[in-house]
């Protein structure tokens, strides 16, 4: 790639004052980039154009060249006609007229480009740069098709996207390895020859990808081509051909970016002390203002659970005037009383005053870092004042080395284990918090509301970071990203976004893809994907929505595991968390079940899984188990074995083992239905014998197999509430569990794809 060629051709129509380059400009900037365009000629006026030698073939391109100009089709600035010398000359001529009085530089005369205007041989690559992810490379069907395919296929078929941040020609490739324009184009439909060399696609994407790394520092803001023909070159080979260019351009430096050496990030977020987030993870010293004397506010919900946690109370401090003491931690009367300079302020008090008091923290410098619970500060009418000092004093500790870092607003703001606090201001008896082994899972999320509500229908997950960052007016969710991709304690990481603040979208795939690298694992949740859905995250993200198509295939691109529901993000995050430590060799799955009809439903939703073929040594293993349950009469060895409801539970756990023990077996699926007299599935109870907290139950057979394999599994209990107790004690002893056929194996595809790729 040329960048010096481009940056010169940009930059001169900067210096003109333009916000778009000509076609013939465009064109240019790909021929640097190694993209093949058309053969043309440029003359200045008829006369010229009757003097240049004719280009192959019948026909001619006639396009006038005016940077007024950009849509030359509908007015007339695009002819076709005759390859000969005068038929050309009269079309430019004809242009010099009805053109007369704009800003003409002159005429191109275009080889004509004859190629089938059907399915996948027009194609759209398009770079822009977006506020949230930065440079977007887009590839798709072209002419009348783009538009339908987009909104018919499902994610991926049509259209892909790609980041510099993440991608390179390797990912490129397996971009389009399901695209349907590949498939058409190069793959090769029965009865059909490739109409392209693969390569030659690959190259085209390729070369946009690399190029868009630095077409924001070099003022490229939109770059498409519509349509890269496809056409025959001399030999008869498919080639691809630019046939057009759209390219805006403009500073994207001023207001919250810059541009450093090759480029544009979030000046702003730059200027942030990002080296203290670690005090805010694990503070020694706290403060918390707006706490009740006399009553159970958040403010006092929030100093009881800081205690409750273990918080040194000597360095806990109340700013509350009149008292010299409150729940045994030393009070002052107001910020600058504080006898020592804090790693965290809480800040409980309404928005109203909330400014005012950052202000004096970062003028008074005793803070260094303040988690905002109220939102409201920057767009609250009548608090223009107080923003603006709080802001000018931010700005200037800033600058001075110091001023503290902000986690909100609008938040219920963070739980950390290591760092021994819990500002999630929900009573104990309304969300009993997790006990027992810290998880090394952090949940990162925009809302505190979904924060709580994960933890509490996981609480058997005890995650050693829960972080709400609100409205992300300060840190950012990309920052947590990237601060605690260091820790190598943290294994999964549980995100849920709303929307991104400029370029941290872009900083988050750059976290995610080094987090994904290094072997762990990143499961992503985006809300507001809609209008509706937007403005209804409004309060939260203070940032623009997205385009949730992008965000998925940028997110999926960098390796987060990507999941479309809440109920997926809740089952994704059991079954990360309970298969840590499990081996991905492979997709050949082996299961039973003691109903026939979920076997079928095992069969039917395989996905990318197969039914393993079971070896030689197993059959006779299972035989005998049948046997010796004898219902050997009933039962044939196949997978997946249908057990009948006639196994009792010593047959489940044979069965199981042996199934887990045969070599081509590379996962399995445990399919309960629970509702047989032969197996301990009930809690404890009057009017039977079962117990499923027994050793011998069930659970507690299957917990032991969980324990004692490195092959991942999991179960399926598919029954009503009665059996929810059967369901609790298998997640108590390990065993991912879920209540229907499709939503296992969904997520066991889930996990395998995040540890082997596809």
């Amino acid at each position: 790639m040329d960048a010096a060629r481009i940056r010169k051709i940009v930059d001169a129509a900067l210096a003109e004052g333009r916000d778009a380059l000509t076609e013939l400009e465009g064109l240019a900037i790909l021929e640097a980039m190694g993209v093949p365009t058309a053969r043309r000629h440029f003359v200045r006026d008829s006369a010229e154009a009757a003097k240049k030698p004719l280009l192959p073939g019948p026909r001619a391109v006639v396009k006038v060249i005016s940077p007024e100009i950009l849509h030359k089709t509908e007015v007339g600035g695009v002819a076709i006609v005759a390859n000969e010398s005068a038929a050309i000359a009269d079309a430019v001529r004809g242009m010099e007229a009805k053109f007369a009085g704009q800003k003409v530089e002159g005429y191109t005369i275009n080889e004509f480009v004859p190629f089938e205007p059907r399915l996948g041989h027009e194609i759209i690559v398009g770079y822009r740069f977006a506020p949230d992810f930065g440079p977007v490379v887009s590839f798709g069907p072209g002419g009348v098709y783009t538009e339908f395919l987009a909104t018919v296929f499902k994610p991926g078929a049509a259209n892909a996207f790609w980041s510099p941040a993440v991608a390179g020609r390797a990912d490129v490739e397996r971009g389009l390895r399901d695209n349907a324009v590949r498939t058409l184009l190069c793959g090769g439909l029965r009865g059909t020859r490739a109409a392209l060399d693969e390569k030659r696609l690959v190259d085209v994407a390729a070369a946009f990808v690399e190029a868009s790394a630095l077409f924001p520092a070099l003022g490229i803001l939109e770059f498409e081509v519509n349509p890269f023909a496809v056409a025959k070159d001399e030999t008869g080979e498919g080639r691809l051909v630019a046939l057009d260019a759209l390219v805006k351009i403009g500073r994207l430096e001023g207001g919250e970016l810059a541009r450093v050496g090759d480029r544009i990030v979030n000046a702003a977020q730059a200027a942030r002390p990002l080296g203290k987030i670690d005090r805010i993870l694990e503070p020694r010293s706290a403060a918390v203002i707006g706490v009740s004397e006399k009553g159970m506010n958040n403010g006092r919900i929030i100093l009881r659970n800081l205690i409750e946690n273990g918080f040194d109370r000597k360095r806990l401090y109340v700013v509350k005037p009149g008292l010299d003491e409150l729940d045994g931690c030393r009070c002052v009367a107001d910020v600058a009383s504080l006898p020592e300079k804090v790693d965290l302020f809480v800040l409980v008090i309404p928005a109203a005053q909330a400014a005012g008091t950052i202000a004096e923290l970062a003028e008074g410098d005793k803070a260094e870092s303040v988690i905002v619970i109220p939102g409201g500060l920057e767009e609250k009418q009548g608090t223009e004042a107080i923003v603006a000092r709080m802001k000018a004093a931010l700005t200037k500790a800033r600058a001075a080395g110091g001023g503290p870092l902000l986690n909100g607003g609008n938040c219920l703001g963070i739980r950390s284990v290591p760092g021994r606090y819990n500002t999630l201001f929900i009573p104990e008896h309304k969300l009993p918090m997790p006990k027992g082994e810290v998880a090394p899972i952090a949940v990162i999320s925009q809302s505190g509301a979904f924060a709580i509500c994960r933890v509490s229908k996981h609480p058997l997950v005890n995650p050693k970071y829960i972080i709400t960052c609100g409205n992300q007016m300060d840190l950012t969710v990309g920052d947590y990203l990237e601060r605690l991709a260091e820790d190598r304690e943290l294994q999964i990481f549980a995100v849920y976004v709303e929307g991104f603040k400029p370029l941290d979208g872009e900083k988050t795939l750059r976290a995610v893809k080094r987090i994904v690298d290094s072997g762990r694992s990143v499961i992503f949740y985006r809300a507001g994907r809609t209008a509706a859905g937007a403005a209804a995250s409004a309060s939260h993200t203070a940032s623009i929505a997205g385009d949730w198509p992008v965000t998925r295939a940028l997110m999926a691109q960098a390796g987060a595991v990507v999941v479309e529901t809440l109920d997926d993000f809740d089952d994704a995050l059991s079954t990360f968390a309970l298969l840590r430590g499990k081996k991905a060799t492979g997709r050949r799955l082996g299961a039973l079940s003691n109903a026939g009809f979920e076997c079928v439903a095992f069969a039917d939703n395989l996905g990318a899984l197969e039914l393993a073929p079971f070896s030689p040594a197993t059959a006779p293993r299972l035989g005998k188990v049948f046997a010796d349950s004898r219902i050997s009469e009933i039962v044939d060895v196949h997978n997946p074995v249908d057990l009948t409801p006639m196994a009792p539970d010593a047959a489940y756990d044979d069965t199981f083992r042996a199934i887990l023990d045969d070599p081509n077996v590379d996962c399995a699926l445990a399919g309960i239905v629970p509702l047989t007299g032969a197996m301990n599935t009930l809690a404890a109870g009057e009017g039977h014998a079962e117990d499923v907290t027994r050793e011998d139950s069930v659970a507690g057979r299957y917990g032991r197999i969980m324990a004692e394999t490195d092959k991942p599994w999991i179960a399926v209990v598919d029954s009503g509430s009665l059996y929810d107790p059967l369901a609790d004690e298998l997640g108590k002893r390990g065993v991912p569990t879920f209540r229907t056929a499709d939503r296992a194996l969904r997520m066991l595809n889930l996990w395998l794809s995040a540890r082997l790729g596809g």
